[in-house]
């Protein structure tokens, strides 16, 4: 996106309802400070589903290799 579209999209923005705003807020700011701590942090809902993802594997629910392979398949381009 060009500074232009960036400009145009925050002025448009300025008519938004004020949730929708901090939410824009909210992600500019996790990009930027992606951008300059080169480090990701997850956030508090990610962390969950990591959690959960976690526990569904301690308690054997995993993807047969069946399921794997067809999961690449699906996603694999060219």
């Amino acid at each position: 996106m060009a500074a232009p579209d960036l400009r145009d999209l925050l002025h448009r923005a300025q008519s938004w309802p004020e949730e929708a705003q901090n939410e824009l807020i909210a992600i500019a700011s996790e990009i930027e400070n992606e951008l300059g701590s080169g480090e990701y942090s997850a956030s508090q809902e990610e962390l969950k589903i990591i959690d959960a993802a976690m526990a569904a594997i301690d308690r054997g629910e995993t993807a047969t290799e069946a399921e794997i392979t067809a999961a690449f398949a699906r996603f694999r381009c060219g």
